[in-house]
């Protein structure tokens, strides 16, 4: 029987809360979390960096949707915006982007909110709203979701998404033999359910509760974004590796796929 969009959240929200210890525990949060201790650290790549500052980040007011432990808000707040909110279901993870603020000294505020229903307080608050590495597969219903999104940025607010890219999903990456062999269809239409803990560090997978990922076209991300009034700005198909440290194996091929994209929209209301 198909889920509701009310289900997979909820599901996908108390996988992410069991996986936040594992993440809490690893060396990587510990060096993180010191990190943020230098005054204006930023764990945003280059090109990442260079866009948001030619959207002007700096005095901007900036939400992140789906913001997890809060790394690259807190990062943001660094580049110098004015205001800076995350929004996240995971109770578990905001607790670590707390964390990583107060290491910092860092004036950030975070919501615990279901992504769709981030309070109409929010409307038209922000100049740039950030999406990043993996969210947009979270999400059952993208049209909704990217609606969200639109609707919390100020007339000609910007919409950055920097993500990996979907075509990557056409390829088993724990496929020990060959995990080159494409073995999904673009075009799949039901969502991928998985038991293990969410990890993206390239450490042994744990057992977790089930959770589901979505396959969503760029031609359907690019739609959602044009119904719900945003013009297209700026799109790159880029060859690295954005996402889990497992995906590493697909940089620097002589066949190169695209594995993210960066795409910015503007808000035309």
């Amino acid at each position: 029987m198909t889920k509701s969009r009310r289900d997979y959240t909820e599901a996908n929200r108390a996988a992410w809360d069991a996986s936040a210890p594992f993440h809490r525990d690893a060396e990587g949060f510990a060096r993180l979390r010191k990190a943020f201790e230098t005054p204006g650290h930023s764990c945003l790549d280059t090109l990442a960096t260079e866009e948001l500052q030619s959207l002007g980040v700096a005095g901007a007011d900036v939400a992140q949707l789906c913001c997890n432990n809060g790394r690259e808000i807190l990062s943001i707040k660094n580049l110098g915006a004015r205001s800076c909110v995350g929004f996240d279901q995971s109770n578990a993870f905001l607790a670590q982007a707390h964390e990583l603020a107060a290491a910092g000294n860092i004036d950030c505020s975070f919501v615990e909110t279901d992504a769709y229903a981030i309070g109409v307080q929010h409307d038209a608050a922000y100049d740039i709203v950030v999406i990043t590495i993996g969210v947009l597969g979270w999400m059952p219903e993208l049209p909704a979701f990217l609606a969200v999104a639109a609707r919390l940025l100020k007339p000609g607010g910007a919409l950055f998404i920097y993500e990996e890219h979907p075509i990557m999903m056409m390829f088993e990456v724990y496929d020990t033999d060959d995990p080159y062999r494409l073995q999904y269809s673009y075009f799949k239409d039901e969502p991928f359910e998985d038991l293990g803990a969410i990890l993206y560090d390239g450490g042994p997978r744990q057992p977790g509760p089930a959770h589901y990922w979505f396959v969503h076209k760029m031609s359907d991300i690019i739609t959602a974004c044009l119904d719900n009034g945003l013009a297209i700005e700026r799109f790159r198909e880029l060859p690295h590796n954005i996402s889990s440290a497992e995906f590493d194996i697909y940089n620097d091929q002589a066949a190169q796929p695209p594995q993210s994209y960066i795409l910015v929209a503007r808000q035309t209301g």
